[in-house]
């Protein structure tokens, strides 16, 4: 599995043109209207207008699976070739501000507190995974991780606030390896692994869209897993230092298949997407939701069609969320009970910000961001 998330999921890793007409502006329901729709309120002047996500212009090829939006004005992103962006405009312009020297790695998470704050992951075995830091807004970078064990393989990286955070790698020994920082990414340790439960067979994660560990709260983070016999979401209410574990109803057995995204709207309501990577293969139900902090797990009725590997929730709202993957985007109104398609662009992941800002981005350099 971790050779498959080195290449492209076209074909490949789960872990994506020349812009069509149909890729230039596609039609997806305004923020407001599907709050409105969430919360059954009949649909108003709003709902009847047609946002779009609009692609902004890059000016690199890079695939972005990483994505940190962090208001209408400010994002960044992440990906191949060692490639970090950040705009500050609304996507009218955007910035390279890449680690010096990083050309040769695979990043896939950022994680940004602001416009000038921000930390980045880089993926692979032994030393090719690392994390990065900046305070001024990438004119310097400080390397502030580097993994030196040739069997950890890190995958993502989460914060719970400004200064606590999180990053987990596949099973080393059997068990998941969770790297904490207190000091807002200067510097990490490893944590125990007395609380982590046993890995299955074959289990690991996806560095698929940033959202294979996520927190809500202060506390609360889980864990997506693939590759095993079955489907589990790991959850952690202490910040990482113990683990319970739960089988969600998203197909695994193979080490393409399993849940590669995940988004908590609280520390009890999520939702988890998936399925299988691979272009020829089907995936059905890839998508399943919680309502009890990720004990229990209920597939979706009406899932997504495909594989999809990133999820956020809508802003203020408490039933619409947008799933995403190489063939489209999917929408639902019922927190994730029953999803339809509204969008056929290739994104590899998803982010929304209070302020009602939505972003998308994946191959080819594509980054869009929701037009309302």
């Amino acid at each position: 599995m971790r050779r498959l998330r080195t290449v492209s999921a076209a074909g490949s890793a789960g872990r994506r043109g020349k812009r069509g007409r149909a890729g230039r502006t596609v039609s997806v329901l305004a923020v407001t209207a599907l709050s409105a729709l969430a919360l059954g309120a009949a649909p108003g002047p709003a709902a009847a207008r047609t946002p779009a996500w609009k692609l902004t212009d890059t000016h690199t090829d890079a695939r972005f699976r990483g994505l940190a939006a962090v208001d209408r004005s400010t994002a960044w992103v992440a990906g191949t070739k060692g490639t970090v962006l950040r705009t500050t405009d609304g996507g009218a312009h955007w910035k390279s501000v890449s680690p010096p020297d990083a050309g040769e790695l695979e990043f896939r998470d950022v994680e940004a507190f602001d416009a000038r704050r921000a930390v980045v992951l880089a993926i692979g075995e032994g030393e090719a995974s690392r994390i990065f830091r900046t305070q001024d807004g990438g004119a310097t970078w400080t390397e502030s991780f580097r993994n030196t064990d040739p069997k950890a393989f890190y995958d993502c990286v989460t914060f719970f606030d400004r200064r606590h955070g999180l990053a987990m790698s596949d099973p080393v020994d059997g068990r998941y390896r969770i790297l904490s920082t207190g000091d807002g990414g200067r510097s990490w340790r490893v944590l125990p692994t007395a609380g982590m439960p046993p890995a299955q067979t074959g289990e690991a994660g996806f560095a698929a869209s940033g959202q294979c560990l996520v927190a809500s709260g202060p506390k609360d983070v889980w864990l997506a897993t693939g590759g095993g016999a079955a489907s589990r979401v790991l959850h952690s209410a202490d910040r990482g230092l113990t683990w319970t574990a739960s089988e969600a109803p998203i197909p695994a057995g193979d080490p393409a298949r399993g849940v590669f995204g995940l988004a908590f709207r609280d520390r009890t309501h999520g939702i988890a997407v998936g399925g299988d990577y691979r272009a020829d293969q089907p995936s059905p139900r890839a998508a399943a939701v919680t309502g009890d902090a990720g004990r229990t797990w209920t597939a979706s009725a009406q899932p997504p069609p495909a594989y999809r590997s990133g999820v956020a929730w809508l802003p203020h709202s408490r039933g619409a969320a947008l799933a995403v993957g190489p063939t489209g985007t999917d929408l639902t109104t019922d927190a994730g009970r029953t999803w339809r398609t509204v969008d056929p662009g290739s994104y590899d992941t998803v982010d929304c910000t209070r302020d009602g800002a939505c972003w998308a981005a994946g191959e080819k350099g594509r980054v869009a961001r929701l037009q309302h």
